[in-house]
C-alpha cells in the first residue's frame, strides 16, 4: 500500500544521469556526489557520521573520517575511497548485503579524483535534488493518495501526486489547487478550526517534510523539513500549536507551528512510522509503525508512555476514539485493535480489549464517525467495512470496491467519500445499527414438555432412513445395531415435537459392555441434518508445541493466545471448548473447561485428539438462520448430532441435548460410529423431556482446626440437563468459637467453590454434642423456581493446638486497625494490591501458596498475577509479602470471599477476605 517505488526510481534515474555524465566525459563532483548519495549516504551523513565520516556535502567528504582523508587528488589508487569501494582495504564499502556499485560508477570516482577532485562551481548542489526524467502519464485520471473533510463540514480536501484539491463539501466545486509539494502528498490532515490544512509529502531516500496550507486564501504556509526521508504523516496538534511528522526515516518529530522550530523528536520505532494521531485535548500522541507497534508518546516531553506490541504485523493506521476512551490499529496483521486508553498522563498498560479478525489483507485506512458510534476500515482486498461502537462488531460489509480505498472522508452528515488509488471517488450511507442485518445470538424459548410414564419399546426392523419407527416419547428403546448381508444397520424413530420443547437422547451401550460405539443424530422428516448454531470464526490460530488428546482440559498452547480471552469458544475439527484459565507463565497454555479432569465439549460436540499445528478457531456463536457478515475466516454450521457424550457423563455412548425448532415430526438415528454391527451391539435408547437439575458433594469434612487457623472444603455441583446458574451452599450450626464461609457460592457456569472453616485462637474444644452439629442446604433457582437440596454438613469437627505457622491476609497500611475486616475492590482489567503476613512459631522454612491456584475460591476470570515459576510464596524466614490480583476485562460486578493456602503445617488457610468486582471508572 505504501508506495516505495518512487525510491527505485531514484535510483533507476540516478544510475541513467550518472552513466550519461561519464559518457559526455564530465567527471564532475555533481556526478560523483550522485554515486555516493547512492551507495554510501544511508550510513555517512550528519547525523549516523559512521567512521566520523560524512558525504553530504564537498567539505565534509574532503574532511574525511576517523581514518583520516577520503581521497588524495590526482591519485584515484591511493585513495582510501577507491580502496574500500575496490576491497583493496578493509574493511571493504558497502557493508556486505548492500549494493555495491559497478565498476562504470567506480570509474566516474576514479575520473573525478584523478582529475584533481575539484568541488562544485559556485553553491554547493542541494543533496536532496532528485534529478529524473519527465514522463507523462498515460492516465486520464490521477492516483488519489488521501481525502480528508474539514472539522466544520465546509471543505474537502483530495491529496494525489504533488498537489491538493481544495474543494467546497456541498456543491463539490473546485475553490483552490495546492502545488508545489515535491512528491507524493501522502497523507492530510485539517487543523480543529478547519483554518488550516497540513500535507505530508517527500522524497523517497532524499528527504521529507510538511507542509501547512491556509484553507481560505489556499496560499501556503509555514514548511517544517527535517527528514531524511519522506513523511508519510502529519498532523496538527486540536489546539493548533504543534505539528507532529512521521517518517519512512523512524522518526517522529515535533514542531512550534508559528515559529517553525523543531522541538523534539521521538525515537524508538525500529522501522518506518506510517501513522500518528493526537487524542482530544493533544496531550498524548498515537504512532503505528513497521516495527509492528503502536506507541503512545507524552507531548509535554516526548516521554514513551506505552508500547501496544501486540500486532504481529506492520501497523498502518492508528486512531484515538472520538470518546477518549481507546486506541484503535490496524495493518498487516488483517486485525483491528482496540485497546482501552489509560496512559493518559504518565506510564502505565493500555489493555487489549479486543483483536477482531477484519479482512482478508492488509488493512490501509480506519476512520471513526463523528459521534464515534462507528468505525469504518478499508482493506487491500478492496473491502470496506463498518463495525459499530463499543464492542467493534461488524455491522456491515459494503460492496467490494473498484481499487484500494487510500482515505476515508467523514462529515457531520449521513454520508461519508472514499478516495482510491485509481483516482475515483464514491459517497456512502452510513449504516442505521438498530436496521443493520446483525447476527443474533443462539436464543431458544423453551417449552414445558408433558410428562408422563416412559414407553417401554422394542426396536422392530425394518426402521431404516426410508421407514422409520414411529414411537410416542418419552420412550425407552431397547435394540441392537446389526449388520444384515455385511452392511452396517442404521435404527431410525420417528418422534412428534412441539416448538421450544427440551429433549435428551441418550444411548446405554458402551456402559454396559455392549459392542456399540453409538452415533446419534436428530434430522427434519426429510432425513436432512437440522442446524443447532452457526459459529463465526472471529480469529485463527493453531496448535503449537505439542497436539492434544481427547480427554486433556489443561495446556492448551495456541498461536496468538493473547488475543484470546476467557470464556471464548475454540472450535477445532468439529470440537468446540471453552477458554477457562490463561496460560499462567512460558511454559503452560490455556486450561478449558471445565478446568480440571476430562474436558467438556460445547454445542454438543465430542471431545477428540488434535494433532501438532492443527488449525483451530475462536469463534462466536449465532442463531443458525442468522446472516453472518463475512470476515474472511471460516463459518461452522453445527448440527445435533454426537458421538461422545459432551460433558464425559456417558464415556464412549452418545447423548444429545435437543430443542424442537418448530412443531412437527423429528426423525433419532443410531448407528455405530465405525460402521460396525452385530447381535453384541445391544443398546438402550432413552428419549426423554428435559429436567435441569443438580446435587451438591461436599469434600474436606471432619475437619481438624488449629487454634486460630483454618482448613479448606469445597463443593462441586453436578449439572444435570443443562442446568448452569448460580447454587448457593448455606452452613450453619457451628461449635462456640467457629466459623464458616457461607453462603458459599458456585458461580453460574462453574462447578466448584472453595470455602474455610476457621476458629477463634480462643475457641473452646467442641463437645461430643456440638461437634457434629453443622448443618447444609443448597437453593438454586431452576425455571423461576427456588429449589433447596439438602446437605450432611461438615461431619465431626475438632480443634488441635496452635500452628506453628499462622497466615493472614493483612491491609495494605500497616497502621490500619488489625482487627477491622479487610475487604479488597478491584475493577473489570485491573490490578490491584494485597498482603499476606505469616506468623512463624518454630518454622522458618519456605512457604508456599501454590501457582496457578493460589488465589482460592476467587470470582471467575480474577486471579493471583505475577506469581512466576515458583508461584506465591514466602521464601525462608520471609514473614510478608505484597502481591497482586488481576480482574479480566469482562468480569462481571460480584463479591465473594476468597483465601490462601499454605502449604505447610496441615495446609494452613487465611481467615476468607471479600473482594468486590466493581465497574470500571470512566
Amino acid at each position: 500500500m505504501f508506495d516505495r517505488c518512487l525510491l527505485v526510481s531514484a535510483v533507476l534515474f540516478s544510475v541513467l544521469a550518472t552513466e550519461l555524465a561519464a559518457e559526455d566525459n564530465k567527471a564532475g563532483y555533481e556526478q560523483a556526489s550522485a554515486v555516493l548519495r547512492k551507495y554510501c549516504q544511508g550510513c555517512h551523513n550528519a547525523d549516523d557520521r559512521e567512521g566520523d565520516l560524512s558525504i553530504e556535502s564537498f567539505t565534509q567528504l574532503q574532511r574525511g573520517g576517523e581514518l583520516g582523508r577520503s581521497f588524495i587528488p590526482g591519485d584515484a589508487k591511493s585513495s582510501r575511497l577507491i580502496r574500500v569501494l575496490t576491497g583493496a582495504a578493509k574493511p571493504a564499502m558497502p557493508p556486505e548485503d548492500n549494493e555495491k556499485p559497478s565498476e562504470a560508477e567506480i570509474q566516474i570516482l576514479r575520473d573525478w579524483i584523478n582529475a584533481g577532485a575539484r568541488g562544485p562551481e559556485g553553491a554547493e548542489p542541494a543533496m536532496d535534488l532528485l534529478r529524473t526524467p519527465q514522463i507523462a502519464s498515460r492516465s486520464e485520471r490521477r492516483a488519489i493518495s488521501d481525502i480528508v473533510a474539514s472539522p466544520d463540514g465546509r471543505w474537502l480536501a483530495i491529496a494525489r501526486f504533488s498537489s491538493i484539491d481544495l474543494l467546497d463539501a456541498k456543491s463539490g466545486k473546485a475553490v483552490h489547487k495546492l502545488t508545489s509539494h515535491p512528491g507524493k502528498v501522502n497523507s492530510i490532515r485539517f487543523s480543529q478550526d478547519s483554518k488550516s490544512l497540513v500535507a505530508a509529502t517527500g522524497v523517497s531516500g532524499l528527504y521529507g517534510l510538511a507542509q501547512v496550507w491556509d484553507v481560505k486564501s489556499g496560499k501556503k504556509g509555514r514548511t517544517f523539513k527535517g527528514h531524511r526521508d519522506v513523511v508519510f504523516s502529519a498532523v496538527l496538534s486540536p489546539d493548533g500549536k504543534i505539528v507532529a511528522t512521521a517518517s519512512y526515516d523512524r522518526m517522529i518529530m515535533l514542531w512550534d507551528a508559528a515559529t517553525g522550530k523543531q522541538l523534539r523528536v521521538l525515537r524508538g520505532h525500529n522501522d518506518a512510522v506510517y501513522d500518528l494521531d493526537f487524542n482530544s485535548d493533544g496531550t498524548v500522541l498515537a504512532s503505528a509503525s513497521g516495527d509492528e507497534t503502536i506507541k503512545l508518546w507524552r507531548v509535554t516531553d516526548g516521554e514513551r508512555l506505552d508500547t501496544l506490541g501486540q500486532p504481529q504485523g506492520e501497523q498502518y493506521v492508528v486512531r484515538f476514539s472520538p470518546d477518549g476512551r481507546h486506541v484503535v490499529g490496524g495493518g498487516v496483521d488483517n486485525r483491528i485493535r482496540v485497546w482501552r486508553f489509560t496512559s493518559k498522563t504518565k506510564r502505565q498498560i493500555n489493555p487489549l480489549i479486543y483483536a477482531r479478525f477484519a479482512h482478508e489483507a492488509p488493512i490501509v485506512a480506519l476512520e471513526f464517525s463523528r459521534d464515534g458510534g462507528q468505525l469504518l476500515s478499508a482493506a487491500e482486498d478492496l473491502s470496506l467495512k463498518a463495525w459499530i461502537t463499543p464492542d467493534y462488531v461488524q455491522i456491515y460489509n459494503y460492496a467490494r470496491q473498484p481499487d484500494v480505498i487510500s482515505g476515508i472522508a467523514v462529515t457531520d452528515g449521513d454520508a461519508f467519500t472514499v478516495a482510491r488509488m485509481d483516482g475515483s471517488t464514491a459517497t456512502s450511507k452510513w449504516i442505521v445499527p438498530n436496521q443493520a442485518n446483525r447476527a443474533v445470538q443462539v436464543e431458544e424459548n423453551h417449552a414445558a414438555v408433558d410428562v408422563s410414564e416412559m414407553n417401554q419399546v422394542k426396536e422392530a426392523e425394518p426402521n431404516a432412513d426410508d421407514m422409520p419407527q414411529l414411537v410416542s416419547a418419552p420412550a425407552t428403546i431397547a435394540g441392537v445395531v446389526n449388520a444384515a448381508g455385511g452392511e452396517p444397520d442404521v435404527d431410525v424413530f420417528c418422534i412428534s415435537a412441539k416448538k421450544g420443547q427440551r429433549w435428551v437422547m441418550e444411548v446405554n451401550a458402551a456402559r454396559s459392555k455392549s459392542q456399540l460405539d453409538s452415533y446419534l443424530q436428530i434430522l427434519d422428516a426429510k432425513g436432512q441434518p437440522i442446524p443447532r448454531v452457526k459459529l463465526q470464526a472471529v480469529r485463527d490460530s493453531y496448535f503449537t508445541f505439542r497436539g492434544k488428546d481427547s480427554n486433556t482440559s489443561n495446556d492448551f498452547r495456541l498461536h496468538n493466545w493473547e488475543e484470546m480471552e476467557l470464556n471464548e469458544y475454540l472450535y477445532c475439527k468439529g470440537e468446540v471448548v471453552k477458554l477457562w484459565m490463561y496460560p499462567r507463565g512460558p511454559d503452560s497454555g490455556f486450561k478449558v473447561y471445565p478446568g480440571t479432569g476430562n474436558r467438556y465439549g460445547f454445542f454438543g460436540t465430542s471431545p477428540t485428539a488434535h494433532a501438532l499445528q492443527e488449525p483451530c478457531y475462536i469463534v462466536e456463536p449465532h442463531h443458525p438462520q442468522a446472516t453472518v457478515h463475512p470476515n474472511g475466516l471460516p463459518v461452522f454450521t453445527l448440527y445435533y448430532e454426537n458421538d461422545d457424550d459432551a460433558r464425559r457423563k456417558l464415556g464412549a455412548d452418545s447423548r444429545v441435548n435437543f430443542v424442537a425448532p418448530y412443531d412437527g415430526d423429528f426423525l433419532v438415528r443410531l448407528t455405530d460410529v465405525r460402521g460396525h454391527g452385530g447381535e453384541d451391539f445391544k443398546y438402550t435408547l432413552n428419549i426423554r423431556p428435559s429436567r435441569p437439575d443438580f446435587k451438591v458433594t461436599m469434600s474436606g469434612l471432619n475437619p481438624t482446626v488449629t487454634a486460630g487457623g483454618g482448613r479448606e472444603f469445597s463443593v462441586k455441583v453436578d449439572r444435570i440437563d443443562g442446568f448452569d446458574g448460580e447454587v448457593q451452599v448455606h452452613i450453619g450450626g457451628l461449635p462456640p468459637g467457629f466459623h464458616a464461609t457461607s453462603p458459599l457460592t458456585v458461580q453460574a457456569g462453574q462447578n466448584v467453590a472453595l470455602g474455610v472453616i476457621h476458629c477463634d485462637p480462643d475457641a473452646a474444644k467442641p463437645t461430643p454434642e456440638n461437634a457434629k452439629s453443622s448443618v447444609a442446604h443448597a437453593v438454586a433457582t431452576i425455571d423461576g423456581k427456588d429449589v433447596e437440596r439438602p446437605l450432611t454438613g461438615l461431619g465431626e469437627i475438632k480443634l488441635a493446638p496452635k500452628a506453628k505457622v499462622v497466615v493472614r491476609l493483612a491491609p495494605l497500611d500497616k497502621n490500619a486497625e488489625p482487627n477491622a475486616p479487610l475487604e479488597i475492590t478491584i475493577r473489570p482489567g485491573e490490578t490491584v494490591k494485597a498482603r499476606v503476613v505469616a506468623t512463624r512459631d518454630g518454622f522458618g522454612g519456605i512457604i508456599s501458596f501454590g501457582k496457578e491456584d493460589s488465589g482460592r475460591n476467587l470470582p471467575h476470570g480474577v486471579f493471583v498475577d505475577n506469581i512466576g515459576l515458583n508461584g506465591l510464596m514466602l521464601r525462608a524466614g520471609q514473614n510478608e509479602r505484597i502481591f497482586f490480583i488481576t480482574a479480566a476485562k469482562w468480569v462481571p460486578e460480584t463479591s465473594c470471599s476468597f483465601h490462601l493456602v499454605a502449604g505447610v503445617e496441615g495446609k494452613q488457610t487465611t481467615q476468607p477476605v471479600m473482594i468486590h468486582v466493581r465497574k470500571p471508572k470512566h
